[in-house]
């Protein structure tokens, strides 16, 4: 039994489809984990929801930001913005189970068969394993309340920095930028949620928050999207799957197989 992993779909269920051919899925067989951003941008954000239930417990996924954005917006919390693509799965007769769907996705997924702990953007500098699952365990928590609550208090970029002793939404709306959000943190140890460019085209007063991660997680690794412009990263204990495809660029998966150290990286097109 293989284990795949995937970057940023948004969307774009036709590339989807054409990777898991590429990297030889087999839903009788193998596993897929998906690292969030799964719709929006794209044209096609029903169909990759439809896709993914169509595969039942074969694939598992972290929710993005824009994944989260939908809910709120579903919810009523937000209004859609006008570059937002995901009307398809508002409108869809389906929309109910597709929202229910998300809702129930975590923020931090551990897969023990590769020893990798999937999140979408990013973790706190310092968090051991059990630190980051118990963070993950209280957003989770909070977007499945089925008042909504959490929705109407998500956004914003403040508190800008982690402290345990954070209670309320603003624990909350801190650990969620962490998870969907983050990129860089500056030399303080505030959140940067502004700056998207690569590493090396940034001030260098920001670090990217796996660089400052050490030996905290080993020997796990940390597989995660939302870094379009950072591309596809592989080094030891971190790879970074973003790779465009909503932005004309390539859906990158990684193939680890079973009982060895075998990995393979392929990627597809994405028109």
């Amino acid at each position: 039994m293989a284990t795949i992993f995937i970057g940023d779909v948004q969307g774009c269920c036709s590339a989807l489809e054409r990777l898991l051919d590429k990297v030889r899925f087999d839903q009788t067989l193998d596993r897929v984990i998906l690292v969030g951003d799964l719709v929006n941008r794209g044209p096609n954000s029903a169909a990759v929801l439809q896709l993914l239930l169509s595969l039942g417990t074969a694939a598992s996924t972290v929710l993005g930001n824009h994944d989260i954005h939908l809910l709120a917006v579903a919810a009523g919390a937000r209004e859609q913005r006008p570059d937002d693509t995901f009307l398809d799965i508002l409108k869809h007769p389906a929309r109910e189970s597709m929202i229910a769907y998300l809702k129930q996705q975590p923020v931090l997924l551990c897969d023990e068969s590769t020893r990798s702990i999937v999140v979408h953007a990013g973790l706190w500098p310092g968090w051991g394993l059990a630190d980051a699952q118990h963070c993950a365990r209280e957003v989770e928590a909070a977007l499945r309340d089925p008042d909504g609550a959490f929705f109407h208090q998500l956004y914003g970029d403040r508190p800008d920095r982690w402290n345990r002793s954070l209670r309320g939404w603003d624990r909350l709306r801190v650990l969620t930028n962490i998870f969907t959000r983050v990129r860089y943190y500056r030399a303080d140890g505030r959140l940067a949620l502004v700056e998207k460019g690569r590493p090396g085209g940034v001030s260098p007063a920001l670090r990217p928050w796996f660089d400052l991660m050490g030996n905290a997680l080993a020997p796990w690794r940390v597989i995660f999207g939302h870094w379009s412009s950072l591309g596809l990263m592989s080094r030891p204990g971190f790879i970074a799957l973003d790779t465009g495809c909503a932005w004309g660029g390539t859906l990158t998966a990684v193939r680890f197989e079973p009982k060895t150290d075998n990995i393979t990286f392929v990627s597809c097109a994405c028109s």
